[in-house]
């Protein structure tokens, strides 16, 4: 069995204890055997060495609010594309993310289960994945593909085989569609609790299903398969409601207030705050026919986003890392990391939201999130200090070596 030696570089375990010197990793197969000194490791002369080069080892790290099948681009662009472009397209989605040293995502809709089959099969390289097929949503809801013109535009192809359209009104039917993404391969329910940024027809504010649509959602996903909800929610009252529904985390949390902050602590609700999408949409908005709509509405949320992920934070709300990659270009993940500090979060705590957190929060904590023997060998070897220069994550030089499942994806030392 090959065993690899990871040394010569500061430790930063995703527990959020001290970064430790001296430290060696040591990789057996696909898990990591040991994490201590080197004294305390009996090589036995044929074990592989990464030197880290007088750098940084930390876990790969996780975003847990990704679309991995699909980058945003304008209409004329996407209605030109034939349908299965998008499957070669992936591939490359996937390679990115993973150079940048993501090594685990949540997929928060769009990406069916051939797409994982793949990866976990090596057909492609990408990171491991936590689907949801398609998200839930109402009539003239976020999601819904209706445009003011009176046409409806299904640019995410998300009515195909393996991939069931997420349109339900009414309990009866909110019950049939969680089935129906179980059925397809869901591991996470999606649901859009509010409007959003970038549809036509709605607002960030704006509440769709109700408290007991939500609760059926919930429960068909604890009682047949224990599967969790994540929450599309923007607006405070329909975070309010996917809480009290017992939906395990909101994303975006754009216009949370103080009520909807005490029942996520209560509750241990987490956050994926994707404080990214609405300063890419901004900047990226003209390159990929951004809508004006979409443009209008995330100049009004921006900073208000960010006043709600502060008060969330201080408050002690649990973070996940979470970016909305998709909506904009993939392997741009880790600015989310300097957005968070920027927003009064710890470099540290950055990183901990990035790996233990956001591993906690997909329910994968077991396996991957932290340098910990036993563990999914799941690795980096970062140029330099993050602690130090956490904004440096951004550039994929900084991500000298990426170790998924044990297996070296790159290396660039």
């Amino acid at each position: 069995m090959t065993k690899t030696i990871i040394k010569n570089g500061l430790l930063i375990d995703g527990t959020g204890s001290e970064p430790q010197e001296g430290q060696i990793v040591v990789v057996s197969d696909k898990r990591i055997d040991y994490v201590g000194n080197e004294a305390g490791y009996t090589a036995t002369g044929d074990e592989t060495t990464i030197d880290a080069q007088g750098g940084t080892i930390t876990p790969g790290f996780i975003d847990t609010h990704v679309h991995m099948m699909f980058e945003y681009s304008p209409v004329s662009q996407r209605l030109a594309t034939p349908f299965s472009f998008m499957y070669y397209q992936v591939q490359e989605y996937l390679k990115t993310t993973l150079n940048a040293g993501v090594t685990s995502v949540r997929d928060a809709l769009g990406t069916d289960l051939g797409v994982k089959k793949a990866v976990e099969d090596g057909l492609i390289s990408g990171p491991r994945m936590q689907l949801s097929i398609n998200a839930l949503t109402t009539t003239g809801g976020h999601g819904d593909g209706y445009t003011v013109s009176g046409n409806t535009l299904d640019l995410m192809h998300s009515d195909y085989p393996g991939m069931p359209n997420g349109m339900c009104d009414g309990v009866e039917e909110v019950r049939k569609k969680t089935r129906e993404m179980l059925r397809a391969g869901a591991e996470v329910i999606k649901v859009h609790a509010t409007g959003g940024v970038l549809s036509a027809t709605d607002h960030p504010e704006f509440t769709q299903f109700s408290l007991e649509e939500l609760k059926v959602i919930v429960e068909e996903g604890k009682f047949r398969k224990n599967t969790r909800v994540m929450a599309h929610a923007q607006g405070a009252e329909g975070i309010k409601n996917a809480v009290r529904a017992g939906i395990h985390s909101i994303e975006h949390g754009i216009f949370i207030d103080d009520e909807a902050i005490e029942l996520m602590v209560e509750n241990g609700t987490f956050l994926v705050p994707t404080l990214l999408a609405p300063v890419a949409v901004l900047e990226t908005a003209d390159e990929t026919g951004m809508p004006a709509s979409a443009v209008e509405k995330s100049k009004e949320v921006i900073d208000i986003h960010v006043a709600s992920f502060t008060k969330a934070y201080k408050a002690g709300v649990k973070i996940a890392m979470g970016t909305d990659a998709g909506v904009f270009k993939h392997g741009t993940n880790l600015r989310e990391l300097e957005l968070m500090c920027n927003a009064g979060m710890t470099p540290m705590d950055a990183i901990v939201a990035s790996t233990k957190t956001a591993a906690e929060c997909l329910g994968w904590e077991e396996n991957v999130g932290t340098i910990e023997a036993g563990k999914f060998a799941d690795i980096l070897v970062i140029k330099g200090n993050p602690l130090e220069d956490i904004k440096s994550l951004s550039d994929h030089d900084t991500i000298q070596v990426v170790m998924k499942d044990g297996k070296i994806e790159k290396d660039i030392r």
